[in-house]
């Protein structure tokens, strides 16, 4: 049985076991009563840097104890939810993670130092965000087709910068390219900041990058935005045409951010977390501040976010399987 097989096998009675199910852990009183540490995925510059040092500030006050980032990238987000996972499940240790290294990451890797559904609970869904296929302007294309084009004209192809491996943008890259036939070669990076700030240099001619991250620099025209791996236009960008529009079919993808803490970390705590969450990101500031870095607010109850995970496990696997897409297990 492979090891794909092996985790849905186990799946639900792990959702139960992890507490992801109101009512399976013991309450915790007086939290948090120091320093709260949430560990995001990426290197610092990037959008998901940028969403979880917007949160720690306002949860800070919330709480009234100090909520600290600390970057944790590699390994598509693995590095970050790993640690977090082994932590003590007291509260004090959260991870930011993108949809990718949930419910992703154990279809594309063999070997894992943890499982993301049996050793860590989701505390709360921070929201949806966009990414945007862009171009250099060095690269001399203007669409996605003429892109498509141009990397099985030239020898050795294209390159095109991700925040990472197996991240999601890379994910959407391979899918995009088995599709089309492209010949694009990927560039990973360690985080979506440096990758732009390469795009920026022109070093690498192409790249799947998060929305936020380069809306500035696509009106000013260093980048050229070539399309939207998206089921619709997006809000921030509504002059981009997404894939479907531009003919490639078959996929979709919004990937969403959200809160996880160790498994076993108490009820109380899990439901304050997720309470505090849901009320901050309603308010119109975070909200709007969260809207300015390519992010929809999306406040949702616990078993909401657990059953929404709960569905793409179920649906990204054979996608994933039919794409061949692994990571390198060695």
């Amino acid at each position: 049985m492979t090891a794909s097989r092996r985790y849905f096998v186990s799946s639900a009675a792990s959702l139960a076991a992890a507490g992801w199910m109101p009512g399976l852990a013991h309450a915790q009183t007086a939290w948090p009563a120091k320093t709260v540490h949430l560990h995001v995925t990426f290197a610092p510059g990037g959008v998901t840097d940028a969403a979880g040092r917007l949160l720690a500030e306002h949860l800070t006050r919330r709480f009234g104890q100090t909520v600290v980032v600390e970057n944790r990238p590699g390994a598509a987000g693995n590095i970050g939810a790993g640690f977090v996972a082994k932590s003590e499940p007291d509260g004090y240790n959260l991870v930011l993670v993108l949809e990718g290294t949930i419910v992703f990451n154990p279809h594309l890797y063999d070997k894992m130092t943890y499982d993301p559904v049996k050793d860590l609970v989701p505390v709360g869904k921070v929201g949806d965000s966009t990414i945007v296929f862009v171009a250099h302007p060095s690269a001399g294309v203007k669409n996605l087709q003429e892109a498509i084009a141009l990397s099985r004209a030239r020898s050795g192809g294209l390159s095109y910068a991700t925040a990472g491996a197996m991240t999601i943008t890379h994910i959407v890259g391979e899918m995009m390219k088995q599709r089309t036939n492209a010949n694009f070669v990927h560039v990973p990076y360690r985080g979506g900041g440096p990758a732009v700030a390469d795009l920026l240099a022109g070093h690498v001619p192409l790249g799947f990058v998060s929305a936020a991250s380069v809306h500035q620099h696509l009106r000013s025209g260093k980048l050229i935005a070539l399309g939207v791996p998206s089921a619709r236009r997006s809000p921030t960008l509504p002059d981009v045409p997404t894939f479907e529009e531009a003919g490639v079919t078959g996929f979709a993808a919004n990937p969403w951010a959200g809160i996880f803490a160790p498994a076993r970390t108490p009820q109380a705590v899990v439901e304050r977390f997720n309470s505090e969450l849901n009320a901050l990101l309603a308010t119109p500031e975070v909200r709007d501040k969260l809207a300015g870095m390519g992010i929809t607010a999306t406040p949702i109850r616990l078993d909401q976010f657990a059953a929404e995970i709960r569905r793409e496990l179920d649906a990204y696997g054979p996608m994933l399987k039919q794409a061949n897409i692994r990571a390198d297990s060695s």
